[in-house]
């Protein structure tokens, strides 16, 4: 596993470092698979991001983007971690309106 770090300033930067990073990691092409987003609440607070690109194959592949200690986990097709990306600044994941 490795481990980087990098400053994101919006949720639209997130969401294309995110995209490029999985593709990237598994060796596809950039902006060929879907990818989706789920936001992760605790405690009725949001607290991350759940990103999934589904891939060739029916093959997901996921990212998890954790507000408490600003890091993206990246995972494998398989569960395993493969990479992990520190946040220098990040933005502010807001509640969304019911």
């Amino acid at each position: 596993m490795t481990a980087e770090s990098l400053r994101i300033h919006n949720l639209e930067d997130l969401r294309r470092y995110v995209h490029e990073a999985i593709c990237y990691l598994n060796e596809l092409e950039v902006n060929v698979f879907n990818i989706t987003e789920r936001i992760l609440v605790r405690g009725g607070e949001p607290c991350g991001i759940l990103f999934c690109l589904h891939g060739p194959r029916s093959v997901k592949l996921t990212a998890v983007w954790e507000t408490e200690r600003n890091t993206i986990l990246f995972y494998g097709s398989s569960g395993q971690r493969t990479h992990r990306t520190c946040l220098v600044a990040a933005p502010v994941l807001q509640p969304q309106a019911a």
